[in-house]
């Protein structure tokens, strides 16, 4: 299991707003991104990744964004959940980001061509499913039209604006069970779980983050509600 993270190009050949979370992404480990160490020695545990793709299109005016899609309501692991395009590491891939553009290629149906891996985050454990998650970190210099591959598995496309997320009266924590956990209120798109973690993280290293009310506590449900009651801004798909 490999330990090594951070940049995979010279950050300088990148976007000024992109730099800082590439040039930082050797300084964290997974526990200071509030994630557990992958056990060692566990032949059980997969390796996994997901690609957390950045781009921008100057005619919207709304700054950088950040790809994410919503699964299928009637898949079996995690429907309806927010997620990054991402899955499990093929026997093929070449490593964690050979799997991160290939599955977002079946999923949303990126062109490779147009996007630049720019550094990789340190792998985080998943307990719960047995994964061990490399996230990718890539920009998306030539932007293509995406979609919904097989709407069996995805119901929806959107590049979420990251003034959209880093809004305030946008961020909450929605309780499950015992334990609560970062979530992003995004029209008919509620961000939580391992994402809505994981994204919490990647804004806070990027130093995008403002300050927000983290006493707001929802349960899932009334969490759910309040992102369908959100005005969709059309950048959904």
């Amino acid at each position: 299991m490999s330990e090594e993270h951070g940049p995979l190009v010279d950050p300088n050949e990148l976007p000024v707003w992109l730099r800082p979370l590439v040039e930082r992404s050797a300084e964290v480990d997974a526990t200071s991104l509030g994630w557990l160490r992958p056990p060692e020695g566990d032949s059980r545990i997969r390796p996994a990744s997901v690609l957390i793709l950045f781009g921008e299109e100057p005619e919207r005016h709304d700054g950088p964004d950040v790809l994410l899609l919503r699964r299928a309501e009637n898949l079996n692991s995690h429907p309806g959940q927010v997620a990054f395009p991402g899955g499990a590491t093929d026997d093929g891939d070449a490593g964690p980001v050979e799997t991160a553009l290939r599955e977002a290629i079946e999923e949303v149906g990126v062109l490779p061509a147009g996007i630049t891996p720019a550094a990789t985050l340190p792998e985080l454990y998943l307990a719960h499913s047995d994964f061990r998650v490399t996230p990718v970190l890539a920009h998306w210099h030539t932007p293509s039209p995406v979609t919904a591959v097989d709407p069996a598995e995805t119901a929806a496309v959107a590049r979420v604006p990251i003034s959209v997320l880093t809004e305030p009266s946008n961020r909450i924590n929605v309780r499950i069970g015992g334990r609560t956990s970062p979530a992003f209120l995004v029209p008919s798109m509620l961000v939580w779980g391992f994402t809505g973690g994981l994204l919490d993280g990647v804004l806070d290293l990027a130093g995008w983050s403002r300050g927000w009310n983290r006493g707001d506590v929802r349960e899932l449900s009334e969490a759910w509600q309040a992102a369908v009651d959100i005005d969709d801004p059309g950048f959904g798909q």
